[in-house]
């Protein structure tokens, strides 16, 4: 490593130690650099944090999420609790991280702020007031020695000039001795040249000697001077690195969760949960309310009577009204809240089919919160449960509808695709202007700016068939979507 000293330019660095003149500026740079890491560590911490924060809202979202595909699914009983367990450990788990965000930002991360802000002092001229103060006290200490330094340095110069003359003057005298044509008096002024070298070789190596002698007796004062001021530094230094070990102990103790008596807390009563599913329980209680246990209502002769209404089918009572009615809509695409899947006891009414409506549905995408769980996955999630628990079954018929494609539909809505052939001349991409909740098991739900397509015109009740991207097919109300331009 080469230098020179700002007061003694020509000095040359001739090794990497730190006494060479202007080696000082390493320990000088470090505290630079102290404030630099600082920055770094604030930088590293606020990441961790946003990175525990993004984990605590995908656990959120996970949760809530199949939460609700168990409840709607064919999963019942002491098991579907176990498996509810899993969905409140996720809860509980992102409160946990969510916690260690709000330390490792609340308390860490400050802490490190403030204490960089007390201990680097920034100048009106850029810098920081500590980074002066080394600077000056190793110049100050540095420049009486790097002085005697120099002078050093120019009187070695001045006697290895001397020696290359003295060399030389010796040579053109050995060699005019040989020269016949050199007359005596050219021959005397080449040995007057040789003994005025020798002199100059005298006073030089006599002079060197001295300044040598001058940095010599200097040098104990000049290290003396140097590690008063170094020593300075590496006290500066060693609270920065006490307080950096500090803080990283606090790091770890927020982010350690398995010291945590609420952590285990968690996985213990998510084992207890799990422990507490029961067969046979599960199986009894589906005997009793969707099995041979049920009541039933035989059927017994009854009365003809004037008075009962006659049943009327879907369309029959579509053309009965003034017009369409619009029910369902939400311009701003938010989901009506539901009712409770079924009742704490886990019983259901015996002589009645009850029949849930919800316009939420499973299989369709949530909002966009920020997760940052991929599209993939969610397509996946979507197609996990087959059918809803608490569908509704039709009870009644129509001559009108006995026709229908639709009617022979599973509970999952999915249709025969040997039903009917629809011809794609007349299939035109129509976008939901509001959501709709299907009210018949061959009606379609769907959210405002859905996209769906539509297979047939509009009939005289103001309805029209289309099909949905997932291939399902169904009835609409025709005046809830647009076509796309």
């Amino acid at each position: 490593m080469s230098g020179t000293y700002d007061d003694s330019v020509g000095v040359e660095v001739s090794s990497d130690s730190f006494w060479e003149v202007g080696n000082y500026k390493r320990t000088v740079k470090r505290i630079d650099d102290g404030h630099r890491l600082c920055n770094d560590l604030m930088n590293c911490i606020h990441e961790r944090a946003r990175i525990e924060k993004v984990y605590a809202q995908q656990l959120t979202e996970w949760a809530k999420r199949w939460k609700q595909l168990v409840e709607k699914g064919p999963q019942y009983g002491t098991v579907e609790r176990a498996w509810c367990a899993f969905m409140s450990e996720a809860e509980k788990v992102s409160e946990l991280h969510l916690e260690v965000k709000g330390s490792l930002m609340n308390e860490d991360f400050e802490k490190i702020k403030n204490w960089q802000k007390e201990a680097f002092h920034k100048q009106m001229m850029g810098g920081f007031k500590e980074t002066k103060e080394a600077e000056d006290g190793f110049r100050k200490a540095q420049k009486p020695w790097a002085k005697k330094l120099k002078e050093v340095e120019a009187a070695k110069k001045a006697y290895h000039a001397a020696c290359k003359e003295e060399k030389l003057a010796i040579s053109r005298e050995t060699n005019s001795k040989a020269d016949p044509a050199l007359n005596p008096e050219q021959l005397k002024k080449l040995q007057d040249k040789v003994e005025r070298s020798k002199q100059d070789v005298l006073k030089t190596k006599e002079k060197y000697e001295k300044s040598l002698k001058e940095l010599d007796n200097a040098t104990p004062q000049y290290m003396e001077n140097m590690e008063q001021v170094f020593e300075q530094c590496q006290q500066f230094e060693e609270k920065r690195l006490r307080f950096f070990r500090e803080v990283l102990l606090e790091v770890q103790k927020h982010l350690d969760l398995s010291n945590a008596a609420s952590y285990k807390n968690i996985y213990r009563e998510l084992e207890q949960n799990i422990k507490t599913a029961d067969a046979v329980e599960d199986l009894r209680w589906f005997r009793a309310n969707q099995g041979p246990g049920m009541t039933m209502n035989w059927p017994q002769f009854e009365e003809w009577s004037a008075d009962l209404n006659r049943t009327l089918s879907r369309r029959e009572k579509k053309k009965a009204s003034d017009g369409v009615t619009l029910t369902g809509i939400n311009q701003t695409g938010d989901q009506v809240s539901q009712p409770n899947k079924h009742s704490s006891s886990l019983s259901v009414q015996s002589n009645t089919v009850q029949s849930v409506q919800s316009s939420y549905n499973p299989f369709e995408d949530e909002e966009d919160t920020g997760s940052t769980v991929s599209e993939k996955e969610d397509n996946k999630i979507k197609n996990v449960s087959s059918y809803e628990k608490n569908q509704s079954y039709p009870t009644d018929w129509s001559d009108e509808e006995s026709n229908n494609p639709f009617s022979s539909n599973d509970a999952n809505g999915d249709t025969n695709p040997f039903d009917e052939d629809t011809s794609p001349a007349m299939e035109v991409r129509v976008r939901a202007l509001y959501d709709y909740e299907g009210q018949e098991q061959d009606e379609l739900s769907f959210k405002a700016g859905d996209e769906l397509t539509k297979m047939e015109n509009e009939d005289e009740q103001g309805w029209c068939k289309g099909r949905l991207d997932n291939g399902q097919i169904g009835l609409y109300p025709a005046n809830y979507v647009e076509p796309i331009q």
